[in-house]
């Protein structure tokens, strides 16, 4: 088999194709045979710090947290799939290869209607708005939901998803042509935040629940536009994990900070995901009401392409990395 190796921490650069052999199957596990891997910003930050998530977490070398196959092989406690059976699943890494083994309680099958391509767009996407979203925050119909980066890939998929759900939702995006995407597909009420203060343009909406990647200063405007018992979810802080806010706003709307990182929790964490994204989102996708955006797909050899464009921000909706094998 065959995967993408970070070679050392780095820029795009530092990311070959290297030849490794078939690890043993374990009885929990499934082989697959990968037709197509999401890129996630995650996984740009093992690049550049193999160790970001702690030692515990498997095959760091080779990034990759989603993927999408045929199922080759069977583990003997495997029970729901065999062998032939087309598959997403979502993985702690590994995902960047030819094959993989994934423990079978954290594979999906694709939904009717997608294709593979379509399907590697999925699992880190949906499992991360579920997490947050709808188990952390639990945000409920007819709550409003702003998501900041309305055009990454949880973005389109989170905003589509609440949609669907019964939530009013509302985003910021950094140019006019991921407004104009956004409004075209009637997502969300949207602003530019290169133009327009979203604290300012959202100030009197209703809006109770906040998933945010960005920290730094938007932290205090986030808290400042929460309706009263407001949740603000972080998943990221790319403008600054240590951002300075004013408690007395917490206290006196009984505000909720949290957040997660999704890659490092436990099987039985992202197996309760798996079970209810399965009865709530997948019947969405395979109706149609919700569908993954894909904006470019790259040959594996290309992963450190696919990594400059994600770094660039130009994107809209998900990168993909096609397995030929």
């Amino acid at each position: 088999m065959k995967a993408i190796y970070i070679t050392q921490a780095g820029g795009p650069e530092v990311l070959q194709l290297q030849d490794l052999e078939f690890p043993v199957l374990e009885p929990n596990e499934v082989r697959i045979a990968v037709k197509a891997s999401g890129v996630n910003r995650s996984d740009i930050l093992t690049r550049q710090n193999p160790d970001a998530y702690g030692g515990d977490i498997p095959k760091a070398q080779i990034p990759g947290l989603e993927v999408s196959g045929t199922i080759t092989a069977v583990g003997a406690s495997v029970e729901n799939f065999k062998i032939g059976d087309a598959v997403c699943a979502l993985v702690a890494g590994g995902g960047y290869a030819t094959h993989i083994h994934v423990d079978a309680r954290l594979c999906l099958p694709i939904p009717k209607g997608l294709s593979f391509i379509e399907a590697a767009a999925l699992p880190e996407v949906v499992f991360t708005v579920w997490f947050n979203v709808f188990q952390q925050a639990k945000a409920v119909k007819g709550e409003g939901l702003l998501i900041h980066g309305g055009t990454s890939g949880i973005g389109v998929m989170g905003l589509q998803i609440a949609k669907a759900l019964g939530l009013q939702t509302y985003t910021t995006v950094g140019t006019q042509e991921k407004v104009q995407f956004i409004e075209k597909h009637a997502l969300a009420k949207v602003i530019s935040y290169k133009e327009t203060d979203f604290e300012q343009a959202f100030s009197e909406e209703k809006i109770d629940v906040i998933l945010d990647m960005v920290g730094g200063d938007y932290t205090q405007k986030n808290l400042n536009i929460l309706q009263k018992n407001g949740r603000l979810v972080y998943i990221n802080g790319m403008k600054s994990l240590t951002p300075s806010i004013n408690l007395w706003t917490v206290m006196s709307k009984q505000l909720i900070i949290t957040g997660s990182l999704l890659k490092p929790q436990s099987i039985s964490v992202k197996k309760q995901i798996a079970e209810e994204v399965a009865q709530t989102v997948w019947p969405l996708l395979a109706s149609g009401e919700i569908k993954p955006e894909v904006y470019r797909v790259y040959p594996l050899e290309e992963a450190a392409q696919a990594h400059q464009l994600m770094e660039d921000s130009d994107h809209i909706g998900k990168i993909i990395l096609e397995s030929q094998h």
